[in-house]
């Protein structure tokens, strides 16, 4: 996952949303970067977290099929999953909530991991994303009874675009944002752009094997099967989700790095990538969206416009 290289310029991580963030910029602006920063992930973790009580995502579950009310950011939320799931044919889908329960990821992964024993899993299906409401002239969104909805292929991502739009907004410097490989930037540039390492793990350091690359804007994203694993009475299972089956998508990538217009879109293409497995790369191809997939013998595939992409096939 991508980890950043950058030239002379302030740097804050901290832990958060389950995952680590990071944030560059220039010095001057680090304090008030910040602290847009840390309100984007107050506010996305109060409305979209699967494993606090008092979140939107639970109220909506607890609902029982009625309307209720939702926030501004909840229900963009919301519809940046809808929208996943549209543009991806429902290889994204945001209904997958009780899916990752029946798989045993039920509670922060912290705690999944930490369990004595292996979990009893099973395979259930998505709701469907086609059953989300969202009514924006009365505030309010509305789910059938039972489902559960997760926003873990757009959530992030949405924190990132926001939070680095809101500091560029807020100080007119560059800045870039790195949550857990989901990376946005916006305003100006360093020259040559903002190097981000992009390797399987986000947690490595700089000088592990990996590929350096350079964006100006939007964003990039990298989904992984190799990070968030877990044991169950089944084997060893992952966490992205096949909507369709509910079972743990086929491990034809170990990651998938995408660079888009926003890092929204990159996380999409990324993960819906990891689900479709060997189609992706034609998939990919056309969108006209710079790739890097790596197999998991360590091969990897480049799509159009990443660095070195037109040297090589591309057809998996």
């Amino acid at each position: 996952m991508p980890t950043t290289e950058i030239p002379p310029k302030s740097i804050a991580r901290l832990d958060a949303l389950g995952t680590t963030a990071e944030l560059i910029t220039e010095p001057l602006a680090l304090g008030e970067a910040l602290d847009c920063l840390l309100e984007e992930l107050r506010a996305i973790d109060e409305a979209c977290s699967r494993f606090r009580p008092d979140s939107e995502v639970m109220h909506l579950r607890d609902a029982g099929g009625r309307w209720t009310q939702a926030s501004r950011l909840f229900r963009e939320a919301l519809r940046a999953g809808v929208r996943a799931a549209a543009i991806t044919g429902g290889d994204v889908d945001p209904t997958v909530g009780a899916s990752l329960n029946a798989l045993g990821w039920d509670r922060d992964f912290t705690i999944v991991v930490s369990r004595d024993g292996a979990a009893q899993i099973e395979a259930v299906p998505a709701a469907g994303w086609r059953r989300i409401e969202i009514d924006d002239a009365r505030g309010r969104v509305r789910v059938p009874a039972g489902v559960t909805i997760d926003l873990g292929a757009t959530a992030k991502a949405l924190a990132a675009d926001r939070a680095a739009s809101a500091a560029h907004r807020a100080t007119g410097a560059g800045v870039l944002i790195n949550l857990g490989g989901d990376v946005a930037v916006a305003g100006p540039a360093p020259e040559g752009g903002w190097p981000i390492l992009v390797a399987d793990d986000h947690r490595t350091q700089l000088d592990v094997a990996g590929e350096t690359v350079a964006i100006r804007s939007g964003g990039l994203a990298t989904s992984s099967t190799t990070v968030r694993r877990w044991q169950t009475s089944d084997g060893e299972v992952h966490h992205i989700v096949d909507p369709r089956s509910g079972a743990p998508a086929g491990e034809v990538w170990r990651t998938v790095s995408v660079c888009a217009a926003s890092c929204v879109d990159a996380n999409t293409a990324a993960t819906a990538s990891i689900v479709r497995g060997a189609a992706a790369p034609a998939w990919l191809q056309s969108l006209r969206l710079p790739a890097r997939l790596v197999r998991t013998d360590g091969s990897v595939v480049l799509t159009g416009g990443w660095p070195g992409a037109e040297e090589q096939a591309w057809a998996a």
